[in-house]
């Protein structure tokens, strides 16, 4: 920063303006400093996270389990469902119930996902809040979980 004065002779009183430019040009500088070395400060350190087995559900009865096909059909506990609308409104049939049932999901793994979005859809517009999806544990983290629990007894 820098000040300008006038000599003593002049007439006109003395001028103190701040020059800004400096300042500017440092916290620029400042600016470019932290941008560049901020990405290189956050380091992922690798860790070895712990493998979770999935707690297995425990079926109520007041429960609805919609089951869809490699081929698209959409299945209402075993029944087939004929079109999308007669879904929504199973759903909301059973939306207004107090306490609302669970609906559990289970699809094929060679279902299309649009099949599956349009479940997901459909209990959207229903109303019903809680949704789950059921899936196959695989072998390994079975037989771990299975290990787990024998030594925990």
């Amino acid at each position: 920063m820098s000040m300008n004065l006038q000599l003593e002779g002049d007439d006109s009183s003395f001028t103190s303006t701040i020059n800004t430019t400096p300042l500017v040009d440092i916290m620029l500088v400042l600016l470019i400093i932290f941008l560049i070395t901020v990405p290189v400060i956050n380091k992922v350190i690798p860790v070895h996270l712990p493998d979770a087995a999935n707690v297995a559900t425990q079926t109520k009865p007041e429960n609805i389990v919609i089951a869809v096909d490699a081929a698209g059909n959409i299945y209402w506990n075993n029944g087939l469902v004929a079109n999308a609308q007669e879904l929504i409104d199973r759903i909301k049939e059973k939306a207004v119930v107090k306490p609302q049932p669970e609906i559990h999901i289970r699809a094929d793994k060679d279902a299309l996902y649009q099949s599956v979005g349009k479940v997901l859809y459909a209990i959207q517009r229903g109303g019903i809040v809680k949704v789950g999806f059921i899936t196959q544990p695989d072998e390994a983290s079975l037989a771990e979980s299975i290990r787990n629990s024998a030594q925990i007894r």
